[in-house]
């Protein structure tokens, strides 16, 4: 795999990596000559020096303050103010209308705030010179002319940005699509489009990289792949944005996470405080006495509920202080596992005053 990007002055040499990233062309001062072979280590360090980083003070790679869009009457985000930072993949999640694609497209200069500000890299997006190589972003995989073959539509952006042929390839590579790359993007299936969206993305190597539901359409083969590609280019020090609505594939994919709701800020927090915080947490018991086991439960300040196999599902108490309140009064307990809230179940209590179309479950 590799990818190209230039920085500084010089001769060009190639950096091969052993990650599953993109190898990277620069223009370095000097005259060294030949392959370079790098670890994720190396990459994330040239990363944090290309993008200014000081003595381990990280930039605000996409700083996002006060900002708000009116639509005529209608509110789409509401004085939001959040970070976006290097090194990790953050989620951006919200019910349908809460915002996230009409702010994903004001970080992107595509529409222009009522107020407030942008900044990506330190500068609004319009001032980036050669955008690829800084910022990359599929927000819509389906904005390609049918007309052309997913080759020229890459060469297209490539020469619009000084990138060559070689690195096209490479990027078809990059996706999995080197076998359909004279196909017209027309007879492209919604998962191949989504590819192409990240070809384009990955052209310039860029520094942030920016994904609306980049995983509509995907098999799982090309879940798993893509799930894979963007913690690998979190881990090369680049900035990872993705909106999904699929909570069990952020779960699995981010490592921080933005929630929105009726274009405001609901929750900034890492996966595991947001899950951690949620209500939806329980230990399961299994006992053969579980009415005095209950009873014990809701005295000691604890709430239980029996599971549809038979168990206990008790909140409120840890699993050691029902171990200890058991063993108090001789009651013999046969399991006491800690389940966790998922990260569905938190987003759905963080999100529930802020769902505009809701339908009550098992309704019909």
């Amino acid at each position: 795999m590799s990818a190209n990007l230039v920085s500084g002055e010089g001769r060009r040499r190639r950096l091969r990596a052993d990650t599953n990233g993109p190898a990277v062309f620069i223009r370095i001062p000097g005259k060294f000559r030949g392959p370079l072979r790098v670890g994720t280590d190396v990459l994330r360090r040239f990363w944090q020096r290309r993008c200014g980083y000081a003595h381990g003070r990280a930039p605000l790679m996409i700083e996002v303050r006060g900002l708000t869009k009116r639509y005529g009457s209608t509110l789409a985000v509401d004085d939001l103010s959040f970070d976006v930072l290097p090194g990790r993949v953050t989620g951006f999640l919200g019910p349908n209308g809460a915002g996230k694609s009409t702010t994903m497209r004001m970080i992107l200069g595509l529409d222009h705030p009522s107020s407030g500000t942008v900044r990506v890299l330190g500068k609004p997006y319009a001032q980036c010179r050669r955008p690829l190589y800084e910022v990359g972003a599929v927000l819509e995989s389906r904005a390609v002319h049918g007309g052309r073959s997913a080759f020229n539509h890459l060469l297209c952006l490539a020469q619009s940005n000084g990138i060559g042929r070689a690195r096209v390839e490479e990027a078809l590579a990059l996706v999995g699509l080197q076998d359909v790359g004279r196909r017209r993007a027309r007879g492209l299936s919604l998962g191949m489009s989504q590819r192409l969206g990240l070809a384009a993305a990955l052209l310039g190597n860029p520094q942030v990289l920016l994904c609306d539901e980049p995983v509509n359409g995907l098999d799982p083969e090309g879940i798993h792949w893509i799930r894979h590609l963007l913690r690998d280019l979190a881990a090369q020090g680049r900035t990872v944005f993705v909106s999904s609505h699929l909570m069990s594939e952020m779960a699995l994919t981010a490592d921080h996470v933005i929630v929105v709701g009726r274009g405001r800020l609901i929750a900034d927090a890492s996966v595991a405080e947001i899950v951690a915080q949620s209500a939806q947490g329980y230990v399961l018991v299994r006992t053969p006495h579980l009415a005095r086991l209950e009873a014990l439960v809701r005295g000691s300040g604890g709430t239980s509920v029996y599971a549809s196999d038979g168990a206990l599902e008790v909140s409120g108490l840890t699993g050691p202080e029902i171990g200890d309140l058991a063993a108090e009064h001789g009651i013999a307990v046969h399991e006491l596992s800690p389940r966790e809230a998922s990260l569905e179940a938190a987003y759905l209590e963080l999100t529930g005053d802020s769902v505009d179309f809701r339908v009550e479950v098992g309704a019909s």
